[in-house]
């Protein structure tokens, strides 16, 4: 599965456009007075602006050459303060999947994770910059009913579950490798925060199943 677009919403788009353009050195692919986006890779991230009293937030991941991991963290540590995994480190080693990743927040309250992903062959010998990030490779999904979700998930877009990642009551990841959706329930914290998953509106347009498909999500 490859995500192609995602759709979020935002409080403050000229906050977010400066986060984007200057600490992920990102530059604006295109904007109105109502939503802007960026090319992340090869995934368009497209913020509209939002009536939410409350900020909306999400979690999502960016896969990162193999290779440049350390580099990466080195390179964001300038820029964002960086969320500890465990007291002695800021790198989070997901041994069932053969990756490593690390976290900060975006402007938004957005959880945002690097991933290097070492089944993978995409190293790269180029100094690590925003330029260097592949693809958004992972969305949050949340739902009170985690397999009633896959459930639909599967049987509507021909989905299946990520084969490195067993089935919790509270937690799954449906997809592969290039693409996943990270389905978890409101009573789960995202890792490796204290800070509760909360559903917000997205819209996401993905490859799988020979065809471009689109989900709209509310809360399922």
């Amino acid at each position: 599965m490859k995500i192609k677009e995602i759709h979020l919403l935002t409080n403050n788009l000229p906050a977010t456009e400066q986060f984007y353009n200057h600490i992920l050195d990102i530059k604006t692919n295109r904007k109105t007075d109502q939503e802007i986006s960026f090319l992340i890779g090869k995934t368009e991230l497209i913020f509209i602006n939002s009536t939410e009293s409350i900020n909306p937030n999400y979690h999502l991941a960016f896969d990162i050459p193999n290779n440049k991991l350390e580099e990466a963290l080195a390179w964001m540590k300038e820029k964002v303060v960086i969320l500890p995994v465990t007291k002695d480190s800021h790198l989070s080693d997901i041994k069932l999947w053969n990756a490593r990743s690390f976290y900060f927040y975006d402007n938004n309250g957005n959880l945002l994770e690097l991933i290097s992903r070492y089944d993978l062959q995409n190293q790269s010998e180029v100094p690590f910059t925003g330029n260097s990030i592949l693809h958004i490779s992972e969305i949050g999904i949340v739902s009170q009913h985690v397999q009633d979700c896959a459930d639909d998930l599967i049987a509507r877009y021909g989905l299946d579950y990520y084969a490195k990642q067993p089935k919790q009551d509270n937690f799954m990841a449906l997809g592969d490798e290039a693409g996943l959706f990270i389905l978890v329930d409101p009573n789960r914290n995202w890792f490796p925060t204290d800070k509760k998953a909360e559903p917000f509106w997205t819209k996401i347009i993905f490859h799988s199943e020979n065809e471009d498909q689109v989900l709209e999500v509310n809360q399922i």
